[in-house]
């Protein structure tokens, strides 16, 4: 059978180029000894992609130059070489950005479609969930209310960050969003308190308006303008989680910090950055409770579906454009 696959030739400088990528067709390779092919479904674009597409040194490898990009991906196996897999099985997987992988079924998590919607698995209750519920509950130790304030409040796990934690008693959720349309969305259907445009004036100044008692979380992934202002807004104790900086990714030159970090002082605040990867622990935890949300309609969620292996690359643009509201997938 022939694949399709995204492949990186040269690596981006500032914001990517269609011609640092290509659509190669290859032949699916037939599994070897524990190995299972998958006839991919969905495909996931995130924003930490940007991030592997540099050489620079980082948490996870950089992709390499004239191979094919790894991605979140859910599928259904066509042949299996391995014990516990069959054919007709769904799995969660990270051969994305092409349209059959074959893959060691060690790294292959079988998902049931009665259960849940396969795309659901790359977003609300997949990776970009866990990254929501591990980052407000551990990361930023939210309790009982607390004020809170969320970035990228409309993205895949902005938006599951502020309805935890109004669902956990938080006293205030504010949220920011690049449009009015998605304002709107975040007070009207995720049920925030407050939202406002970034893009209508100075973040400190809204934020204000927005939180005047001030916040006591902030769950950052934006950067930049938005990480000063919650310095300035942060209550005696509060806590920044660092989720992501995607207003910096397609930077040339390096980005400045917030001019007020001094601010942390007085308020004994506390900023940490985190990864999902180092708290799937609490998976079992989490899919219990916000499957249990999902099922209820107490946390809802939006998914921006862009069909065709052959637009992988512009979903992936056009969530760093911010195009996407919810999980950017891609369907095959």
């Amino acid at each position: 059978m022939i694949n399709r696959e995204w492949h990186l030739l040269s690596r981006p400088v500032g914001w990517p180029k269609p011609e640092d990528f290509a659509l190669v067709e290859t032949e699916t390779r037939t599994p070897g000894e524990g190995q299972v092919l998958v006839r991919n479904k969905y495909l996931s674009v995130d924003p930490y992609m940007r991030g592997r597409m540099s050489a620079a040194k980082s948490y996870v490898a950089p992709f390499e130059l004239g191979k094919v990009m790894q991605g979140g991906a859910v599928g259904e196996v066509v042949e299996s070489n391995a014990e516990g897999f069959a054919a007709g099985d769904h799995v969660l997987h990270f051969g994305g950005w092409r349209e059959y992988a074959t893959i060691d079924a060690k790294g292959a998590v079988k998902v049931d479609p009665d259960l849940a919607p396969l795309s659901t698995y790359l977003g609300v209750l997949g990776m970009t969930g866990l990254t929501a519920y591990a980052g407000l509950l551990r990361t930023a130790s939210f309790k009982e209310g607390d004020s809170v304030f969320v970035s990228g409040a409309a993205g895949a796990v902005g938006s599951q960050v502020g309805q935890i934690a109004k669902l956990k008693g938080a006293s205030r959720v504010v949220g920011s969003a690049g449009s009015d349309e998605k304002v709107k969305l975040l007070v009207e259907e995720y049920g925030f308190d407050a939202a406002f445009n970034y893009k209508n004036g100075p973040v400190s100044q809204q934020l204000r308006e927005a939180a005047p008692d001030g916040v006591d979380v902030y769950f950052d992934n934006v950067g930049g303008e938005h990480l000063e202002a919650a310095i300035g807004s942060l209550n005696e104790r509060g806590r920044i989680a660092i989720c992501g900086m995607i207003s910096v990714y397609n930077s040339t030159e390096p980005a400045p910090g917030p001019k007020n970090l001094g601010r942390l002082i007085q308020t004994r605040g506390r900023i940490e950055g985190f990864l999902v990867g180092d708290h799937y622990d609490l998976q079992p935890e989490f899919v219990r409770e916000v499957g249990a949300w999902v099922a209820s309609g107490e946390l809802k969620y939006r998914e921006t579906v862009v069909e065709g292996i052959e637009n992988n690359l512009e979903a992936f643009l056009g969530q760093l454009r911010g195009e996407n509201t919810g999980k950017m997938i891609v369907k095959l």
